[in-house]
């Protein structure tokens, strides 16, 4: 294990570290566009994981040069010391602890645990081999992610694995009971595993057959769902880049491409439809990572946004359905009063609603921060139309 230096170049980009007595530098890659670390030595099988964890916690990156799995290892061995935590005091029984104040805890409790996690780095050829014994060929799960530019480079072994499951799911696809076939995510496009949103567009009255317009399309599968109940044209919508050839990808494989025009626009395009979709993210936070900004919708932007434009872009008689759980009111992030607010503002009525339960793991597992909340979350179908 070399002596600690410093990491970082005036672009930000690349990470620098000394090795064997000479200046080293790669290109460095993080998703969550997190900077190079500060200070950074290269270990490997002789690193002993309470060493790893103090050098983490106390801000040095560790670059590996020893087996792969041994990474993977010690990656866990962390994540167990981070899972014991320190001594904890008792807790002051005369402080109330509100669903919001849990909810900000339980998120910089997991930005903590993601930066000391993200502190053991991998290295990678140009072409995203890995040159550690027993690593994997993950050169296909990098390129889904990543730009090759023909030179070295260093990321995170906790990124490594987000990129090699990301790689799995895309290749095994999703299977959706709705549409009767599988939908392929790719990295940094959310995948469709809570199904009960997808079953709620699957079972809702259709206003017309004619013209859909579906908003944030992500993987495609809502785009899919409504083509497969026989409206003639859908226009799925997204402004990312990765979601939008993803979609096209999902459609084309599932004979759908002539039935649905995929185009880049931020919320809506252009004209209006009998029948507008729109599933934002639920949750009014900043995201941290791609997959995130499916989850994680900060000062509620896209619902607000939806909900401003959605009687411009409808037909007379048409309806704009908005799929949206209710765990935000659960945590205290955003009221009733407050959503009903926004639809009134916006010249929108209830035409009816129609609820689901979550049948996702994490709603019955009681070990979870957040579990008196996620139990208690119902998804919704709300059936708009202009006031």
């Amino acid at each position: 294990m070399s002596r600690p230096t410093p990491a970082t170049d005036a672009a930000g980009l690349r990470l620098n570290w000394e090795e064997d007595g000479v200046a080293r530098a790669a290109r460095w890659r993080s998703e969550s566009a997190l900077p190079p670390p500060r200070r950074v030595v290269v270990a490997d099988d002789r690193l002993t994981a309470d060493a790893a964890y103090r050098l983490a916690c106390e801000g040095t990156a560790m670059l590996w040069r020893g087996d792969y799995h041994n990474a993977r290892q010690l990656l866990q061995a962390m994540a167990r010391r981070i899972a014991r935590g320190p001594r904890k005091a008792k807790p002051d029984k005369g402080t109330a602890t509100t669903a919001a104040d849990t909810f900000h805890l339980h998120r910089q409790a997991q930005a903590q645990r993601a930066r000391i996690l993200g502190m053991l780095l991998i290295p990678f050829d140009a072409d995203f081999g890995i040159p550690l014994r027993r690593a994997p060929d993950a050169r296909a799960a990098c390129r889904q992610a990543w730009t090759a530019d023909g030179e070295p480079s260093v990321a995170s072994l906790r990124e490594l694995l987000g990129l090699i499951g990301a790689w799995e799911w895309h290749r095994k696809g999703v299977e959706v009971p709705a549409l009767g076939d599988r939908i392929h995510p790719c990295y940094g496009v959310f995948s469709p595993v809570r199904g009960e949103y997808v079953d709620l567009v699957a079972k809702a009255p259709l206003p017309s057959p004619a013209l859909a317009f579906d908003i944030g399309t992500g993987s495609g599968v809502l785009a899919a769902v409504l083509a497969r109940r026989g409206i003639t044209h859908v226009v799925a919508t997204d402004q990312d880049e990765r979601a939008l050839v993803c979609a096209a990808d999902n459609l084309a494989r599932l004979g759908l491409a002539d039935q649905v025009h995929v185009v880049r626009a931020d919320l809506f395009p252009d004209g209006r439809a009998p029948l507008v979709v729109c599933n934002p993210p639920w949750l009014p936070a900043r995201p941290t990572s791609p997959v995130e900004h499916a989850v994680y919708d900060p000062e509620s932007r896209m619902l607000r946004g939806f909900l401003a434009g959605l009687a411009q872009h409808l037909t007379p008689g048409g309806e704009g359905w908005l799929l949206l759980s209710d765990l935000a009111e659960h945590l205290g992030l955003r009221s009733r009063a407050e959503l009903l607010e926004w639809m009134a503002d916006a010249g929108l009525r209830v035409v009816d609603r129609l609820d689901a339960r979550p049948l996702h793991p994490r709603a019955s597992d009681a070990a979870d921060p957040l579990h008196a909340a996620r139990s208690a979350e119902v998804t919704s179908l709300w059936r708009l139309a202009a006031s």
